[in-house]
């Protein structure tokens, strides 16, 4: 405490304010003081701490010259009644010689500290910090110079710089230029992904061009061409997704809507669905479609009342656990269960996952296909603190 000197709260020539908050006290060291509940007023040169109103009516108060503080930490403390809060510690150099009188004459803490009830705000933390690394107190210009120097002058030194960015933060106007800017900055952001959007819109037509290309020439050379690398090729054309996706937009009404819909989705996973054993589950036709589609992808209620519409050569299913899924008419649940029991007679048993695993299928398909050749009486289960597996019916092969 032996830094601060009695000072009146007037600026000088060359100071300018930088930010104030309230209820704040002071300590010495570690050592609690009579200075609390005060304001405290931040400058470029100094730190003013005053009684309520005395340094609007410019009285004498506490004021510490900014050149003592060596250096600035901040410590956080936690109360029963307040919570936690965050303590800003200056560490102080000695007093000069020429320090005007003050509360204390001497003092063997090396530091102070600012408290307010709730913790100092983090807008006056920042500005003191950013204030102590512009060392503003450090040349001597008037605030006019300063001020008009920044606005100028495209090659000012970089403590006007540090200086008009504390000002242009600190303050009602500080915070409306921030949200100005902010606004501003979305806007950009907004427009320029809308551009990037178009651009891609305009490439997407192009790809699914190409991709219509390339699948005749597949097909008029497929000779040439072998089986690996038809497939591979139809592989990465799938991804492209679809050149002309149905929209409810040109359609009427919702019936001829939907109808249309459940055509294109039966064209476009008749194929994907046979290559994965005959059925498909909602969730998984619903991630195929939308990739698809590109940008214009269909709510979860619009596709399932398209598969609901589906008539052939797919149709939509629901087991009695209430899965359900897209399955080819023509694999039935004879043909599953067939199938099926091979897979469990080659390994003797399978569980869920395993099945899952054999056929590359979701856990879902692969316990709804083993219960589906339960029900038909091909094997039977076996429940276990190991988990459920299935097991050939030996009764089947009796004589």
């Amino acid at each position: 405490m032996n830094r601060f000197a009695y000072v009146e709260a007037r600026l000088s020539s060359n100071e300018t304010f930088v930010s104030r908050d309230s209820r704040v006290k002071i300590f010495d060291g570690d050592q609690k003081t009579d200075f609390e509940e005060g304001e405290v007023v931040l400058t470029t040169h100094r730190l003013f701490w005053g009684r309520p109103g005395e340094i609007a009516r410019a009285a004498v108060t506490l004021c510490l010259p900014l050149s003592y503080v060596i250096s600035l930490g901040e410590e956080t403390t936690a109360s029963n009644f307040f919570g936690r809060k965050t303590r800003i510690i200056l560490h102080l150099r000695p007093p000069g010689p020429d320090k005007m009188p003050g509360p204390l004459d001497t003092s063997r803490a090396t530091h102070i500290k600012l408290s307010g009830k709730n913790g100092l705000s983090m807008e006056f933390h920042s500005a003191l910090r950013e204030t102590l690394n512009a060392r503003i107190w450090e040349i001597s210009l008037t605030s006019e110079t300063i001020i008009k120097g920044v606005d100028r002058s495209p090659t000012s030194d970089p403590v006007n710089d540090r200086l008009a960015r504390i000002q242009k933060r600190t303050g009602i106007g500080g915070i409306e230029r921030h949200l100005e800017a902010k606004a501003k900055a979305t806007d950009e952001n907004i427009a320029l992904a809308f551009q990037d959007l178009s651009v891609l819109m305009t490439m997407a037509k192009d790809m699914v061009g190409l991709s219509k290309t390339i699948s005749g020439r597949i097909r008029e050379q497929k000779g040439e061409i072998s089986d690996d690398e038809t497939v591979r090729f139809k592989s990465y054309l799938m991804s492209l997704g679809i050149d002309d996706p149905v929209t409810r937009d040109n359609f009427t009404s919702n019936s001829a809507y939907f109808s249309s819909l459940a055509q294109q989705i039966c064209q476009m996973l008749i194929d994907p669905i046979e290559e994965h054993g005959g059925m498909m589950s909602l969730a998984d036709v619903y991630c195929r479609v939308n990739r698809a589609r590109g940008l214009e992808l269909l709510s979860p209620e619009d596709l399932l009342h398209a598969c609901e519409q589906l008539r052939g050569p797919i149709r939509l299913r629901s087991f009695p656990s209430g899965a359900r899924v897209l399955q080819l008419e023509s694999h039935d649940d004879d043909l599953i269960a067939i199938d099926t029991l091979e897979k469990v007679q080659a390994a003797e048993s399978l569980a869920v996952e395993e099945l899952a695993k054999q056929l590359g299928i979701s856990l879902l398909l692969a316990k709804e296909r083993l219960l589906v050749t339960e029900r038909l009486g091909k094997v039977c289960r076996d429940e276990s603190i190991e988990g459920l597996r299935f097991y050939p019916n030996l009764l089947l092969q009796r004589d």
